[in-house]
C-alpha cells in the first residue's frame, strides 16, 4: 500500500460507511452490519498506519494536484497515528455496545449510524490534517454530526443540552476563523509545516503572540478547559450512554490535540509565555473539574466533570514542555480515552441493572452484579491514578516532569486532584455497589431496573471487558507504550522531520 493510500484509508472508510448507511436508511439491520464492518476495517487501517509510521517515519501526501503549502496536506506522525488507532478502538467498542443498549432501534431509525460514522470521519480527519483551514473543516464535520447525535430522539433535555453544546462551539468556531484570517494575513500560508518556519520571520512577534492566544481560546473551548467548559456538563449527561461514551472519549481530545500540535509546531517563538499561560489554565481546569465532580450525585454529571479535570493533566505536560512531560501528556491522553469511554459504558450498564443514574436511588449492585462491580473498579481506580493501572503511569510521568522542572505548585495541584478523583470514584462505589438497595417508598426508593436478556447484557459487557483489559495492559506492560509516547514527544519537540515530510510530499 502506498503512503497516500495508507493515509487516506482511515478517512475514507468511515466516510464510505456513512454514505452506505444513508443509502440503506430504511434497514436498521444492514446499517448495523455496515457500521460494525467499518469499525473493524478502520481498526485494521489505523494499525497499518501506525506500523508504517513507526517503521518508515513520518508520512505525508498532498491532495488536489498541488505541492505543499498549496495542496490539501494530510500527515501522519507518531502522535496522529496513535490518535487514529485509539479512535478506531473507541469506534468499535461503542458500535458493539450500542447493538444491545435499550432504545437502539429508535436511534437507528433517526440516523444514528450515518451520524456516528460521520463523526468518526471528522475526528480521523482532524488528527491527520496538515493545514489549519482544513482543521476548521474537520471541526465543522464533527460539530454537525455530534449535534445530530446529541439530539437524536428529540427529547426535551437532549435538545436543551444540544443547544448549549452547539452555541458555545459556534463561538469557538468564530474565534478560530478570526484567528485563521489574522494568521494568513501575517504569514501568507495556513500549512502548519510552512507556518513553523515563516512565523519566526515575522517582524511583529507581539501580533503573533496575540494570534496564538486566539488559537488557544478557540481550541480551549473545543477542549473544555477553564473557564470555557460550561457546555460539557450541561450537555453530555443528556445523551444516551453509547453517544456520551464516544463524546467523552474523542471530542475534547481533538481540542487538546490541536493545542499540542499548534504550540509545538507553529507558536514556538514565545514558549515561556505560552507555557505559563497553559500551566495556569491546566491547574484551574483540574481544580474546577474535580470540585464539580465531588459536588454531584448523578453518575453522568460526575463523569462529565471528570472529563474536564483530567484535561488539566494533558495540558500540564504541554506547559512543562520537556520530552518527559509531553510524553506523559500523550500517554495520559490514550489512557483517559480508554478509561473515560469505559466509565460511561459502565454507567449505562449500571442504569440497566439498578434503574437509575442517581446514586441515592442505587444500591446493592455488587451482590446482584459482582462482575459489573469489578469492571467498574478497574477504570475508576485507573482514573484516580492508582497502580498498577494505566492512569498511574501517565500521572507519574507528568508529575515527575513537573518536579524536575521545579513546577512544584503544579505538581501539588495534580496530586490533590488525584485524591479528590479517588473520593468521587469511591463515592460511586459505595453508593451504587456497596450500600443496601433503598427500600420501596423511602425518600430515594423507587428505581426500576431495566429488564434485559442475559445475551444483551453480555453484549453490553463485551466492550467494557475489552477496554478494562486495555487499561490493565497499559498499566502492567507499560514500557512499549511509554516508548511510543516518547517517540511521539520527540517528534513534536523537534519538528524538522515533520516539516521535511510535508514539504517534500508528492502530489
Amino acid at each position: 500500500m502506498t503512503d497516500s493510500m495508507t493515509i487516506a484509508a482511515p478517512i475514507l472508510i468511515p466516510l464510505i460507511a456513512a454514505a452506505l448507511c444513508a443509502v440503506f436508511w430504511r434497514s436498521a439491520s444492514i446499517q448495523r452490519v455496515i457500521s460494525l464492518a467499518s469499525s473493524v476495517l478502520l481498526l485494521a487501517a489505523a494499525v497499518w498506519l501506525l506500523r508504517t509510521v513507526t517503521t518508515q517515519g513520518i508520512i505525508a501526501s498532498n491532495r488536489g494536484g498541488w505541492q505543499a503549502p498549496f495542496g490539501i496536506t494530510m500527515v501522519a506522525d507518531t502522535f496522529s497515528a496513535v490518535m487514529v488507532v485509539i479512535t478506531a478502538i473507541m469506534g468499535m467498542a461503542v458500535a458493539i455496545y450500542s447493538v444491545a443498549y435499550p432504545d437502539t432501534a429508535a436511534r437507528e431509525a433517526a440516523g444514528f449510524h450515518p451520524l456516528f460514522q460521520g463523526m468518526i470521519f471528522g475526528v480521523t480527519g482532524a488528527f491527520m490534517t496538515g493545514d489549519l483551514f482544513n482543521l476548521y473543516v474537520w471541526f465543522e464535520v464533527m460539530l454537525i454530526t455530534s449535534f445530530g447525535l446529541l439530539v437524536l430522539g428529540g427529547r426535551r433535555d437532549a435538545i436543551d443540552g444540544g443547544v448549549k453544546y452547539v452555541a458555545l462551539n459556534l463561538v469557538a468556531t468564530t474565534v478560530f476563523l478570526i484567528a485563521i484570517g489574522l494568521l494568513y494575513g501575517v504569514a501568507g500560508t495556513l500549512n502548519m509545516a510552512d507556518l513553523s518556519g515563516k512565523l519566526a520571520l515575522v517582524e511583529n512577534q507581539g501580533l503573533v503572540t496575540v494570534i496564538g492566544l486566539l488559537f488557544l481560546l478557540a481550541f480551549g473551548m473545543k477542549g473544555a478547559v477553564f473557564p470555557l467548559f460550561f457546555w460539557l456538563p450541561a450537555s453530555y449527561h443528556t445523551a444516551p450512554m453509547p453517544i456520551a461514551a464516544i463524546f467523552a472519549a474523542l471530542l475534547t481530545k481533538v481540542g487538546v490535540y490541536a493545542i499540542i500540535r499548534a504550540f509545538t509546531l507553529i507558536f514556538t517563538e514565545d514558549v515561556g509565555f505560552f507555557s505559563n499561560a497553559i500551566a495556569l489554565i491546566a491547574a484551574a481546569t483540574m481544580i474546577t473539574g474535580v470540585l464539580g465532580a465531588a459536588a454531584h450525585y448523578d453518575i453522568r454529571r460526575i463523569l462529565s466533570f471528570h472529563i474536564i479535570s483530567q484535561i488539566g493533566y494533558m495540558l500540564m505536560g504541554l506547559a512543562i514542555y520537556t520530552p518527559l512531560a509531553v510524553a506523559g501528556a500523550i500517554l495520559y491522553i490514550v489512557h483517559h480515552i480508554v478509561v473515560k469511554a469505559n466509565l460511561f459504558l459502565i454507567a449505562g450498564a449500571i442504569r440497566q441493572a439498578g434503574g437509575s443514574f442517581q446514586l441515592k436511588k442505587l444500591g446493592g449492585l455488587y451482590h446482584t452484579r459482582p462482575l459489573l462491580g469489578v469492571l467498574f473498579l478497574i477504570p475508576a481506580l485507573s482514573l484516580a491514578g492508582i497502580p498498577p493501572f494505566s492512569g498511574f503511569w501517565g500521572k507519574l510521568l507528568v508529575i515527575d516532569a513537573s518536579l524536575q522542572a521545579e513546577h512544584y505548585a503544579l505538581a501539588g495541584v495534580a496530586l490533590s486532584v488525584g485524591l479528590l478523583t479517588l473520593y468521587s470514584m469511591i463515592k460511586i462505589w459505595l453508593e451504587a455497589f456497596w450500600k443496601p438497595v433503598p427500600e420501596e417508598g423511602s425518600t430515594y426508593g423507587g428505581a426500576v431496573p431495566v429488564t434485559l436478556s442475559r445475551g444483551r447484557f453480555a453484549v453490553m459487557l463485551t466492550p467494557i471487558v475489552g477496554l478494562a483489559a486495555m487499561t490493565m495492559t497499559i498499566g502492567i506492560w507499560t514500557e512499549p507504550f511509554v516508548a511510543l509516547a516518547g517517540d511521539a514527544a520527540a517528534e513534536l519537540l523537534d519538528p524538522r522531520a515533520y516539516i521535511a515530510a510535508v514539504m517534500g510530499a508528492p502530489r
